[in-house]
């Protein structure tokens, strides 16, 4: 499981971009709410030193229990579903009460856990990846635990981890005919469906409606209640100009501090760091967010084989579409659904499943093999 690694091939230059992002987080979650300030240091710390633990860890032997890991992902997203078990707040059933002041929230570390098991999984067929019976097989795996995520329900969830399925499933080596196929048919289906959910013609929740109106009509006096929040954000964010206000400062122009932006300390983080930073502040976080993906990215080019190479893929695809669909609802251009900014946003199960995520990248890092102009060598 523990092998002898060499110190110079441990990618300190990732681990100081999430240690400079976290510091970020850590200050503007402060500024947003105090009172759990403190919960955000101490997840971080944690997390750190479970980060550092896992990367020493041989991914190899992880990806031999991708069956059990699968298992435990579809358990997991299950088990809150029991009566007494999954608590329900604000209509949606996604989290675990473990004590009094601490929600687990599953599908944040199954996002984690699908990513292990499709790399193993994947790695195994690589030979028959275009055959639909692998194809099909791999579907079907995807599909259950994602319909368990919609059932919470979390369509945002839902959407971020089919994101890093399909990166995955292209990484491993899906053919580019079927990947065209599937562009030729999704492009007009997208359009049409845009068509009838303008009509409501399609079989949405009353609240799925009300989101995706109040987004493309905000000023429709029929949406004002469900545009109010990414209104907000988006003037808080514009507000802030080139510097910001200030963290902590105590201005009565601050949308923060008049409450008029909710969860500021976990979806509308980005909205504090406009607003308070500025576009300076945001252009930092941006910039952190992409070199983090960037780091990812250059790691899976070096990795050993197809398993290392798409447990990098998919954290770059977690990191990155997570982080895209946070700012594109915080800055209002998608309709509003709630997810976490990576590394930033306040949230002990998400900073702890990126942390478990970016260790075994690190391992990856650590096993790499060196390019000598010899090609692929899986």
């Amino acid at each position: 499981m523990f092998k002898q690694y060499k110190l110079k091939n441990y990618r300190f230059r990732l681990v100081a971009y999430v240690v400079l992002l976290c510091i970020i987080g850590v200050m503007v979650v402060g500024s947003a709410k105090p009172s759990v300030q403190n919960k955000q240091i101490i997840g971080i710390a944690g997390g750190l030193v479970v980060m550092v633990i896992v990367s020493l860890i041989d991914y190899g032997t992880i990806l031999k229990f991708r069956r059990p890991i699968y298992l435990l992902a579809v358990v997991l997203l299950a088990v809150i579903f029991i009566p007494g078990v999954g608590d329900n707040t604000g209509g949606a059933t996604r989290w675990i009460q473990v004590t009094s002041s601490f929600k687990f929230q599953p599908s944040e570390f199954c996002k984690i856990l699908l990513i292990i098991f499709f790399a193993g999984f994947f790695m195994k067929y690589k030979d028959q990846l275009n055959t639909w019976k692998t194809i099909l097989l791999s579907l079907i795996l995807a599909g259950i635990p994602l319909a368990l995520i919609v059932k919470e329900p979390d369509l945002s969830t839902t959407i971020a981890t089919t994101m890093i399925f399909i990166t995955l499933l292209f990484v491993a080596g899906l053919s580019y005919k079927i990947v065209a196929g599937v562009l030729v048919l999704g492009v007009p289906v997208g359009i049409i469906g845009v068509v009838l959910i303008m009509k409501q013609a399609l079989p949405l929740k009353p609240y799925q409606y009300k989101r995706i109106m109040s987004w493309l009509q905000p000023s429709n006096p029929a949406y004002a209640d469900d545009s109010y929040q990414q209104q907000n954000s988006i003037i808080a964010i514009g507000s802030g100009q080139l510097w910001g206000k200030g963290l902590n400062n105590s201005s009565i122009t601050s949308l923060k501090n008049g409450d008029f932006i909710s969860e500021p300390q976990t979806d509308f983080i980005f909205a504090v760091i406009g607003e308070e930073l500025g576009f300076i502040g945001c252009l930092i976080v941006i910039i952190l967010l992409l070199l983090i993906v960037f780091e990812c990215i250059l790691i899976a080019k070096n990795a050993k084989d197809l398993g290392g190479r798409l447990i990098c893929c998919g954290m770059a695809a977690l990191i990155g579409f997570q982080s895209f669909i946070n700012i594109c609802v915080t800055t209002g251009l998608m309709p509003n659904t709630g997810l976490p900014l990576p590394f930033v946003s306040y949230g002990l199960t998400s900073i702890m499943s990126l942390f478990i995520g970016l260790g075994m990248v690190l391992n990856v890092g650590l096993q790499a093999r060196k390019y000598h102009g010899l090609g692929d060598m899986d």
